[in-house]
């Protein structure tokens, strides 16, 4: 497959979307619903190489029913690509040359500081923090990706 657009964007039916937030040492992960309305925090993935990375997700994928990926691309504030992004889009052409899911780059500026932010406000312990900030920061990315899309579904207002 390729990397897709998100208004070009067919799943088989019945299927799922998986969120993605890479960062340089782990992978955040979440999980939308089959009507595909609501992103749920998944679990943290420890980062390695490539070809593990892509083993592990298959299985979640197989296990899920996953039709699609959101990978978060965490552009520069003035919308250009940094080393993080460039390194998510390294992920994402290694993925399709591998897969026949289609994947969604989706803009995650900010998503880790909003989440952060949520954490905070509900007085998490910084311990807390670090273990769920990267699966929150995958079901924000994978929560603006599923509006969008029902928005795109409904049609113009």
């Amino acid at each position: 497959m390729a990397v897709v657009e998100l208004d070009r964007l067919t799943l088989a039916p019945d299927t799922r979307l998986l969120g993605l937030d890479l960062g340089e040492k782990t992978i955040g992960l979440a999980l939308s619903d089959r009507l595909l309305m609501v992103a749920t925090p998944m679990e943290t993935l420890k980062r390695g190489k490539f070809a593990a990375d892509a083993a592990r997700l298959d299985i979640i994928i197989s296990e899920h029913g996953i039709g699609g990926l959101v990978v978060g691309l965490p552009l520069n504030m003035d919308g250009s690509d940094g080393p993080s992004a460039q390194s998510a889009r390294a992920f994402g052409r290694n993925w399709v040359n591998r897969s026949a899911l289609p994947l969604i780059f989706w803009d995650e500026r900010l998503s880790t500081m909003a989440v952060t932010r949520t954490l905070l406000d509900a007085d998490a312990s910084r311990k807390r923090r670090g273990e769920v900030v990267d699966k929150m920061a995958a079901a924000y990315i994978l929560q603006g990706a599923l509006d969008r899309l029902r928005r795109l579904k409904a049609g113009p207002a």
